[in-house]
C-alpha cells in the first residue's frame, strides 16, 4: 500500500490495521526493546515514555530496565488541546489518573521535568524518519517546542513492520531521530 497516495486519515486507518496484525504476530516484542536499547550503557538521564494503549508495542519492560539502570522516567500529561505535552516524573508504583482519550497520566502534583530522550508511540514510520501519529499534533508541538530550547532525542517505539517507504506529511510534522523496534534501533539523519 502506498501511504503517500492516502490522506492522513486513510493512512492512519490502514496503519492501525497493520499494527493490529503485528501485535498478534509478535506477542513477545516488548522485552526485545530492552536488548536493542543502546543508551542503557551511558550516563543515566531523563527519559519520557508513554503508557501503551490498544495495539501499541509494550514499552513497560524497557521502562523497567531504564529505571533499574538509574534513568529518571517521565510520562506526559495533556495540558489542553493545541498545546505541547507536559512531562511529569514517574516511578513504578505511582498512582496514575485518567486523562483525555482514555489515557493514563501522572497526577498534577508529580514534579514537572524536561526529558533529553522521548519515546513516542506511532502508527507508522517512514524510511526518512517521518512519523504518523494519531492526529492530535501533541507530540509534534512538543518536539518543536523542546527542540527550540535544547537538544533532545526523539525515538519512535514500534514494530519493525510499521515501517513504510514514505508517509503523507505536513509542514508542522516533526521527524524522529530514531526508531526502536523488536529487531533493533534505526537512526535517521
Amino acid at each position: 500500500m502506498k501511504f503517500t497516495t492516502l490522506n492522513k486519515t486513510k493512512a492512519r486507518n490502514a496503519a492501525k490495521m497493520i499494527r493490529h496484525r503485528l501485535l498478534d504476530d509478535n506477542p513477545g516484542a516488548g522485552p526485545e526493546l530492552v536488548r536493542h536499547w543502546p543508551l542503557l550503557g551511558i550516563k543515566p538521564g531523563i527519559v519520557a515514555s508513554f503508557i501503551p494503549m490498544h495495539t501499541e508495542i509494550d514499552v513497560w519492560p524497557l521502562m523497567d530496565a531504564l529505571a533499574d539502570a538509574g534513568y529518571t522516567l517521565a510520562l506526559p500529561r495533556i495540558k489542553r488541546a493545541g498545546h505541547p505535552l507536559i512531562f511529569h516524573a514517574f516511578r513504578f508504583g505511582d498512582k496514575l489518573v485518567r486523562g483525555p482519550f482514555s489515557t493514563k497520566e501522572p497526577a498534577r502534583s508529580a514534579p514537572i521535568i524536561t526529558p533529553k530522550t522521548i519515546l513516542l508511540p506511532l502508527l507508522a514510520f517512514g524510511r526518512d524518519g517521518s512519523r504518523l501519529g494519531y492526529g492530535g499534533g501533541y507530540y509534534d508541538r512538543t518536539l518543536e517546542a523542546l527542540r527550540r530550547k535544547t537538544k533532545i532525542f526523539a525515538c519512535g517505539i514500534a514494530y519493525s513492520g510499521q515501517e513504510v517507504p514514505t508517509l503523507p506529511t505536513d509542514g508542522h510534522d516533526q521527524n524522529l531521530d530514531g526508531v526502536l523496534t523488536e529487531t533493533g534501533l534505526r537512526l535517521f539523519d
